[in-house]
């Protein structure tokens, strides 16, 4: 058999292409630290890392979402703490008011901050959250939700809408609360063995017209519907209490998914900096040994034998 000179050098070319391949890409590794550096390098890896960042890609759109939503929830709970705090004190001064005790001009000057409060209930009805959307509005969120009529009394403008957004693959969310539901109105009776429904704004002010008439009647009768009304803000308040721990528990399944999907993409992906360094010596190693080889190979002729 005979073996050229040609073929020498191009087995020698070969493994120095070889070599030279090996540990170019061990570098380039270990200067990106992720075992992948091009999708040909491992079809079957590459897509399956693509996978796993549009699905970690989704469950951080969830947990944007979600966080959103926990926003949304707090500024109404917030709201209708401090309503019930407000109401609480204007039960108190009508049961002052209704005391055998007080005067008219004591009465003016309660009537004067049940008043007073009723317009910081009405504030508080129309709080915004951080995008100046109305929280109670329903879906008509860029107007308030409570304002004055024609006549002076104040209606509700929202609608009953609740919209939902996606906060898992199977979850879905309200975010919003109609203010109807916590501003509830009362039944009153009509002066005629019937009954009427009677807003939740016109209960208070009615209340502050019968504390400065010194209407004990009205008076008495405005205790009891203050009792109704807090009553639908404290069950409110509680609906979106529940809603935030459903909040709370959701995060924590988002972010085991996370974890695992996170732990999944690294194991898939990340170098191990010893092995590849390893790697990368026993190349450099290899590479110079071919080029040792290769230069004791191109030495060789017919003269080299002759002398």
């Amino acid at each position: 058999m005979k073996v050229s000179t040609n073929l020498f050098f191009d087995r020698a070319s070969n493994q120095l292409g070889t070599v030279q391949s090996s540990l170019s890409k061990t570098q380039e590794q270990l200067s990106t630290g992720k075992q992948i550096t091009k999708p040909s390098d491992e079809p079957d890896k590459a897509s399956l890392v693509t996978r796993l960042e549009s699905e970690l890609a989704r469950q951080k759109s969830y947990q944007d979402t979600l966080a959103s939503v926990e926003i949304k929830l707090s500024s109404q709970e917030t709201a209708l703490r401090n309503v019930s705090d407000v109401m609480y004190r204007i039960k108190e001064l009508t049961v002052q008011a209704n005391s055998d005790t007080m005067g008219k001009l004591d009465r003016e000057s309660i009537a004067i901050e049940i008043e007073s409060l009723r317009d910081q209930v009405l504030s508080l009805a129309n709080t915004q959250d951080t995008s100046g959307n109305f929280v109670f509005a329903g879906s008509r969120v860029t107007q308030p939700a409570f304002a004055a009529n024609a006549k002076g009394g104040i209606d509700y403008q929202g609608d009953q809408s609740r919209m939902q957004v996606a906060v898992g693959d199977n979850r879905r969310m309200n975010v919003n609360r109609p203010g109807s539901d916590a501003f509830i109105r009362v039944a009153r009776d009509d002066g005629k063995g019937g009954k009427v429904g009677v807003g939740f704004f016109q209960a208070l002010g009615d209340l502050a017209k019968a504390v400065r008439s010194s209407d004990r009647a009205s008076m008495q009768r405005g205790i009891q519907e203050m009792d109704a009304l807090q009553q639908g803000v404290s069950e409110a308040t509680a609906q979106i209490g529940s809603d935030l721990n459903v909040v709370d528990a959701q995060k924590n399944v988002l972010d085991e998914v996370t974890l695992r999907l996170k732990t999944t993409l690294s194991a898939v992906q990340d170098l191990d900096y010893t092995e590849a360094i390893t790697r990368m010596n026993r190349d450099q190693l290899a590479l110079e040994a071919a080029q040792s080889s290769f230069a004791k190979i191109s030495k060789l002729s017919l003269f080299n034998y002759l002398n």
